[in-house]
C-alpha cells in the first residue's frame, strides 16, 4: 500500500510519547482517546505502514502500528475496495520480509495480520504457497510463525466478520487441505540442519498444528525424533515439552490412540533417568517440565493404567518419584490432577485388581506428602522467621499445604482411612519418644515434624467414619497433650475441630478434648484462640446433645470469652452454643433462648445509645460491626475495642440455629423470645435511617425469623411489615425489600397454614413497597440505587411466581416496566442480571407457558398455561413500551452491559420475538438505524434484517437469537468504547406520579 511521509505520523508519535511519559492524566487522557480515534479511521491504512516502513520510528511505535494493522484488518476491511486487497497482502509480505529477523512481538503481529488476511480474503486461493515464496529460504523463523498463528486464528475466527459458511469453508481450504502439506514442510525443515530439528519455532509450529494434524501421523513421521531429542537441549526443552503434552492429550482416546500409546511410552519412559539428574542438579525448571510431562501423560492415560496395571506401572512410579525429588515444591503440584483421576479409576470395582497392586505407590504417597507438608526450617537465629519474611512465599504455602490435603483424602479412599492415619499416628508417637522429653514452654525441638502428621490428620478428617475404633482411641489422648507452640496448639485444635463426628459416638473423649480447646481461649496466640472459636463451633453442632446438659455452666463460659474475640469468632462460638441450646427441651427454649440472647440484646441497646449522635460515625458503625480500619482507629481513640461486636449478626445466629418443631397450634417459644426483641430491632431501625450496615443486620434478623419459623410468625407479621415498610420508605435502602421477599414467599398465595386473607394482606404490603419504590427512581437515577434495583426486582420475580393474576392487571405494571427500563443503563451486573430476569419472566406472561412455577402437585409433570387475559396484559404493555425496550436492550449489549449479562438480555429480546415478531423487527430495524454513523459497515444492517425477517418466516425464533447476539458482538468488537454521537439511542429518566 501507499505510505505517506514521515510528517503525517507525527501527531500519532506524539500521542504515543505523551503516552508513555510522566505527563499530567488529563493529558494522557487526550492522547488516548485521540489514538483511539486514529486506530478506527481509515487514514490509520496508510500511517500504519508509513510508520512501520520508516527509521525515524521506536519500536514501541513501530509495535502500535502492527498491532492497529491487525485491528484493521480484523474489523475495518470493508473501508477498502476488494481489489486493494492484493496490494495490502503484498505490502504485509514486504513488511515481514523487513522484519523477518525481528524484534519478534512486530513479526508475530504482521504474522497475525496475513492470517486473518488470508481468512477473509477468500478469493486467495494458494495462501501457503504464496507467503512461503515470497519469505523464501532466509526466513525460516518468519515462515514459522505464520504457519504457528494461522490456526490460531482460524480456530478462532468468531471475531472475524464472516458467515458460519463462509468461515467453515476458508477453515476447511486453509487448514484441513493443508495439513498434509505443512506436515511435509516441517518434516523437511526438521532435517535439514541440527539446529533447525531443535528450533523452538518449529516446536511451536507443530504444537499449533496439532489442532488439525492428528498426532499419530507426528508420532510415526522423522519430526517424532525431533521433540524427543529437543527435550536435552536447554533452548527448547519448554516448547517441547509443550509439544508433547500437546501430543499426549491429542491421545485421550485410549481405545483409539493404542498404537501411538504404544510407540510414545517407551520413548517416554526412557526419559525417567531425567528426573533424578534435575533433581541432583537443583535444575528446578527442568524437574518442573519432566513432573509436567510425566504427570499429564498418567492423566491422559488413566484408565489404560487401571487397565494395565503392571505394564503402566513404571509410569505412575515416575509420577511418584517426581513428587519424591521436588524438595523445593515447585512441580508437585502439577501431578495433583492425576492422583484424583487415578483415586476416582482405581477405586471403582471393576479395576479392583489394579487398586491392590497400587497400594503400595499410595502409601508411599502419604509418607511424601507428609514430609512436605512441613514448615521450613529458618536460617537465621529466629525461629519465628519460617519465610524470610516473605509474606507471599508464606501464603503459597499455606494454600499449597490444602491442596495437598486433598491428596490425601485420596490416599484414603485406596488404601483405607486406618492406614493413613496409621501413618500419621506413627509419626506423631515416634516424635514423643524421641523429643517430647526435651520440649518445654520455651522451645520444642523439631516441632515441624510433629505439626506436619497433625496437620495431616486434619486434612483426612472428613474421610474418617464416626465409627472408626483403632486409632483415634489412642490418638486423640495424644494429640491433648501436644506441647504449648503456637503452630502445634493451633492445629492440634484445628485437628480435634474434624472429628466431632467421631466424638459424638464416643463421650468418653469429649471432656478433655472440650477442656482442651477451651484452654486455647486464654492462649497469647490470636490464631490459637480463632482456632479454639472454629473448633468449639464444631463441638457444638455435633455434640450438642451430649453438651445439652451443660447449658448453664457454657452460657457462663460464652459470657465470658464473647466481648474479648474478633467479630469471626464471636460468630463461631455464638454458632456452637445456639446449637446446645437447640437441643434443650421444648420447655427449656424460651428460658434459655432469653438468657443467652437478652445480653446481648443490653449490649446492642447500650451501643446504640451511645452511638445517637450523628457525628459518632465509629460507634454507629460498631453497632454493626463493620471492620474498616479507619473505623477500628477511631474506636481504639476512643477506648472501645471490645464494643465492636456485631452483636445484631449474634442475634441472628440465634435464630438461625434455634428452629424448634412445635405444632402449629401451638405457641413457639422462639418465635415468643422474638416478640419481645422485634420493638427493640425497630428502635434501632429507626434511629440509624442513614447507617447502611446497621439497616443491613436489622432486616437479615427480621428476614431469619421468617425463614426460621415460617407461618409461626403470624403474631409477628402486622408489627414486622409496618416496620419493613416504614423502614424502606424512610431510608431507601435494599435490604427492606430483601427482607419483604422472604415475608411475600412464605406467606403467598397456596402456601400451607395461610388463609386467603393472609395471602391478600401480603399482596398489599408488597404492593406499598413497590409504590415507595417508584417515587424513589422517580427521585434519583439508577446509577444511584443499583442496590436497591437488585433487591426490587429480585422480590419482583417472586411477586410473578405467586402473585401474577394480581400484579398483571393493575396499573403499577406499566411504571415497573418503564422502571425496569430505566435500569437497563446500568453498567454493574449484579442489578443487571435481577433486571433482566425480571424482564424474561415478565414477558413470559405474554406467551402461553410463562416461567413460574405452581403449588398444585399435580401439575408438575406439565408446564402451567397462560390463560388469554394474562397474555394480553403483557402485550398491551408491550405495545406500549417494547420499541424504547428494545433499544435499551440492543445497545447494552453493544455498549455497556457486562459480558456475562449478554445471554440473559438476549433471552429477553428471544421473548420479545414470541409476543410480538412482526413488530419487534421494525424496532430491531428502526434501533439499528439510530447508530452512529459510520459504526455499522455498509449493507450489515439490511443483510442482518433480511436474515431475521427469514428466519420469524421459518418459525426459528431462537435463531434470530443468535443472529443478534452475532451482531452485536461483532458491533462491540468492531467499537470497543461508546463513540461520540449517541444522540437518539441515549436513554431518558425516568418519571413517575401516582
Amino acid at each position: 500500500m501507499a505510505s505517506t511521509g514521515s510528517a503525517g505520523f507525527v501527531p500519532v508519535m506524539a500521542a504515543l510519547s505523551t503516552m508513555r511519559s510522566s505527563a499530567e492524566r488529563t493529558e494522557k487522557s487526550l492522547a488516548h482517546e485521540y489514538l483511539e480515534n486514529f486506530q478506527k479511521s481509515p487514514e490509520a491504512w496508510t500511517m500504519t505502514h508509513s510508520i512501520l516502513s520508516t527509521s525515524d520510528a521506536t519500536a514501541e511505535a513501530k509495535l502500535f502500528a502492527a498491532t492497529t494493522l491487525k485491528g484493521k484488518i480484523t474489523y475495518d476491511l470493508d473501508q477498502l475496495d476488494r481489489q486493494n486487497l492484493p496490494a495490502l497482502r503484498d505490502s504485509i509480505l514486504d513488511l515481514l520480509t523487513r522484519f523477518h529477523e525481528g524484534p519478534r512481538p512486530i513479526r508475530t503481529q504482521l504474522c497475525v495480520c496475513l492470517a486473518n488476511l488470508a481468512i477473509q480474503m477468500i478469493e486467495w486461493k494458494n495462501v501457503l504457497q504464496l507467503v512461503g515464496s515470497s519469505l523464501g529460504n532466509n526466513c525460516g523463523d518468519c515462515l514459522l510463525d505464520f504457519l504457528r498463528v494461522l490456526p490460531e486464528e482460524v480456530t478462532e475466527g468468531r471475531k472475524i466478520n464472516l458467515t458460519e459458511e463462509d468461515l467453515a469453508i476458508r477453515t476447511k481450504e486453509l487448514l484441513e487441505d493443508n495439513s498434509t502439506q505443512v506436515l511435509r514442510l516441517l518434516t523437511q525443515y526438521s532435517q535439514s540442519s541440527t539446529s533447525a530439528a531443535s528450533n523452538p519455532h518449529l516446536l511451536e509450529c507443530i504444537s499449533s498444528w496439532l489442532r488439525e494434524i492428528p498426532a499419530a501421523d507426528v508420532v510415526n513421521s522423522p519430526l517424532f525424533n525431533a521433540i524427543i531429542n529437543a527435550l536435552s537441549i536447554d533452548a527448547s526443552f519448554e516448547a517441547a515439552v509443550d509439544c508433547m503434552c500437546t501430543i499426549l492429550r491429542d491421545t485421550r482416546e485410549v481405545d483409539e490412540s493404542i498404537e501411538i500409546i504404544q510407540i510414545i511410552y517407551p520413548r517416554l519412559i526412557s526419559l525417567r533417568a531425567k528426573i533424578a539428574e534435575a533433581a541432583e542438579s537443583e535444575d528446578q525448571d527442568t524437574l518442573k517440565g519432566y513432573t509436567r510431562l510425566f504427570a499429564e501423560a498418567g492423566e491422559h492415560w488413566v484408565v489404560m493404567i487401571a487397565r494395565l496395571p503392571n505394564e503402566f506401572r513404571g509410569l505412575v512410579e515416575a509420577i511418584l518419584e517426581c513428587c519424591a525429588r521436588d524438595t523445593d515444591r515447585e512441580a508437585i503440584a502439577l501431578t495433583f490432577l492425576f492422583w484424583y483421576e487415578f483415586k476416582q479409576m482405581v477405586t471403582l470395582e471393576k479395576y479392583k485388581q489394579a487398586r491392590n497392586l497400587f497400594a503400595d505407590i499410595f502409601a508411599n504417597l502419604v509418607d511424601i506428602m507428609i514430609k512436605h507438608l512441613e514448615y521450613p526450617t529458618p536460617d537465621g537465629p529466629d525461629e519465628t522467621d519460617l519465610f524470610d519474611r516473605d509474606r507471599e512465599r508464606e501464603e503459597k504455602f499455606r494454600e499449597f499445604r490444602h491442596q495437598m490435603g486433598d491428596v490425601l483424602k485420596d490416599c484414603c479412599d485406596v488404601i483405607t482411612v486406618t492406614d493413613c492415619l496409621s501413618k500419621a499416628f506413627n509419626l506423631i508417637q515416634r516424635w514423643i519418644s524421641t523429643y517430647g522429653s526435651q520440649a518445654t514452654d520455651a522451645k520444642v525441638p523439631h516441632w515441624q515434624e510433629l505439626e506436619a502428621p497433625l496437620f495431616s490428620m486434619r486434612a483426612m478428617g472428613r474421610m474418617v467414619s464416626p465409627e472408626e475404633n483403632v486409632v483415634l482411641r489412642q490418638l486423640i489422648p495424644l494429640i491433648v497433650q501436644i506441647p504449648n507452640h503456637e503452630k502445634l496448639r493451633f492445629q492440634a485444635i484445628m485437628a480435634l475441630g474434624r472429628y466431632t463426628d467421631w466424638t459424638a459416638q464416643h463421650p468418653d473423649f469429649l471432656q478433655p478434648q472440650l477442656s482442651f480447646i477451651i484452654a486455647g481461649f486464654k492462649h497469647e496466640s490470636k490464631e490459637v484462640v480463632k482456632a479454639a472459636a472454629l473448633a468449639f463451633r464444631f463441638f457444638g453442632t455435633d455434640c450438642r446433645k451430649l453438651l445439652a446438659g451443660h447449658v448453664t455452666q457454657l452460657h457462663e463460659f460464652y459470657e465470658s470469652v464473647l466481648d474479648d474475640l474478633p467479630p469471626a469468632s464471636q460468630e463461631e462460638v455464638t454458632e456452637g452454643v445456639a446449637c446446645v441450646v437447640s437441643a434443650q427441651p421444648i420447655d427449656n427454649i424460651y428460658p434459655m433462648f432469653k438468657l443467652y440472647c437478652d445480653p446481648i440484646v443490653k449490649r446492642t441497646m447500650s451501643r446504640a445509645n451511645e452511638a445517637r449522635s450523628a457525628e459518632d460515625e465509629a460507634a454507629r458503625l460498631a453497632v454493626a460491626g463493620e471492620q474498616q480500619s479507619w473505623v477500628q482507629a477511631t474506636l481504639e481513640r476512643a477506648d472501645a475495642n471490645v464494643e465492636r461486636a456485631d452483636y445484631l449478626q449474634l442475634l441472628t445466629i440465634f435464630i438461625q440455629q434455634i428452629q424448634p418443631y412445635v405444632s402449629p397450634s401451638q405457641e413457639n417459644p422462639a418465635v415468643k423470645y422474638c416478640q419481645e426483641i422485634i420493638p427493640v430491632m425497630s428502635a434501632i431501625a429507626e434511629n440509624f435511617t442513614n447507617s447502611t450496615p446497621i439497616l443491613e443486620r436489622v432486616c437479615r434478623c427480621w428476614r431469619y425469623m421468617v425463614l426460621s419459623y415460617r407461618t409461626a410468625v403470624l403474631p409477628l407479621l402486622p408489627t414486622l411489615a409496618q416496620q419493613l415498610a416504614i423502614g424502606f420508605e424512610n431510608s431507601r435502602q435494599g435490604c427492606f425489600l430483601w427482607a419483604t421477599d422472604a415475608v411475600l414467599r412464605e406467606f403467598a398465595n397456596g402456601a400451607e397454614f395461610v388463609d386467603a386473607g393472609t395471602s391478600q394482606a401480603i399482596y398489599n404490603f408488597f404492593e406499598q413497597q413497590a409504590l415507595s419504590f417508584l417515587r424513589i427512581m422517580n427521585d434519583l437515577p439508577p446509577s444511584d440505587l443499583p442496590d436497591v434495583i437488585e433487591d426490587f426486582f429480585r422480590l419482583l420475580i417472586d411477586a410473578l411466581i405467586y402473585y401474577h393474576t394480581s400484579l398483571l392487571p393493575t396499573p403499577i405494571c406499566s411504571p415497573i416496566l418503564s422502571a425496569a427500563t430505566s435500569a437497563l443503563t446500568l453498567q454493574q451486573e449484579a442489578p443487571l442480571t435481577a433486571t433482566l430476569h425480571f424482564l424474561s419472566d415478565f414477558l413470559s406472561y405474554g406467551t402461553v407457558h410463562p416461567n413460574s412455577s405452581s403449588f398444585d402437585e399435580t401439575s408438575n409433570a406439565a408446564r402451567i398455561t397462560n390463560p388469554p387475559d394474562m397474555q394480553q396484559c403483557v402485550k398491551r404493555l408491550v405495545s406500549e413500551q417494547g420499541e424504547v425496550l428494545t433499544q435499551r436492550i440492543l445497545t447494552g449489549m453493544m455498549f455497556s452491559f457486562p459480558r456475562d449479562c449478554f445471554q440473559d438480555a438476549s433471552g429477553v429480546l428471544l421473548t420479545l420475538f414470541e409476543i410480538m415478531p412482526q413488530q419487534v423487527a421494525i424496532w430491531v430495524k428502526g434501533t439499528i438505524g439510530m447508530l452512529p454513523a459510520g459504526t455499522v459497515k455498509g449493507g450489515e444492517g439490511e443483510r442482518l434484517m433480511s436474515a431475521v425477517g427469514m428466519k420469524l418466516q421459518q418459525g426459528e425464533m431462537r435463531k434470530v437469537r443468535v443472529l443478534l447476539q452475532d451482531f452485536t458482538n461483532i458491533y462491540r468488537r468492531r467499537n470497543v468504547a461508546p463513540r461520540e454521537g449517541l444522540g437518539r439511542l441515549e436513554a431518558t429518566r425516568f418519571r413517575f406520579s401516582w
